[in-house]
């Protein structure tokens, strides 16, 4: 299934910036960050894939221990729940992540976003 999806996906020229995927009993879920939603959910609607979006911010912290923590501390300060965290990118400039939430413009005051 994973294969016909990102099958699907090239075929259409998705570019895909972030993935998770995972099982859970005989459930199969796919996390998915992409440069052309637009063109993403069409090619999910074509492949008659069911599928559900977030908003995501992007934001970059240090590589300093309790970086993370204090972000995510942050949020739940702020009373944003987390749907969904990737790292995008690790430089020596910092930790480039994605947080997929409900309330982004919530988030977005909490989070040095990029």
């Amino acid at each position: 299934m994973l294969a016909d999806l990102t099958e699907s996906l090239a075929y259409a020229g998705v570019e895909i910036e972030a993935l998770a995927a995972y099982g859970l009993d005989e459930d199969g879920f796919v996390r998915l960050v992409v440069q052309d939603p637009t063109v993403a959910r069409r090619a999910l609607r074509k492949a008659a894939v069911v599928a559900s979006e977030r908003p995501i911010l992007t934001t970059v912290i240090s590589h300093e221990p309790g970086s993370l923590a204090r972000m995510t501390r942050q949020l739940a300060h702020a009373e944003v729940n987390i749907d969904a965290l990737y790292l995008l990118n690790s430089t020596p400039d910092g930790l480039e992540f994605a947080v997929a939430v409900e309330e982004p413009e919530t988030a977005h005051g909490h989070l040095r976003v990029s």
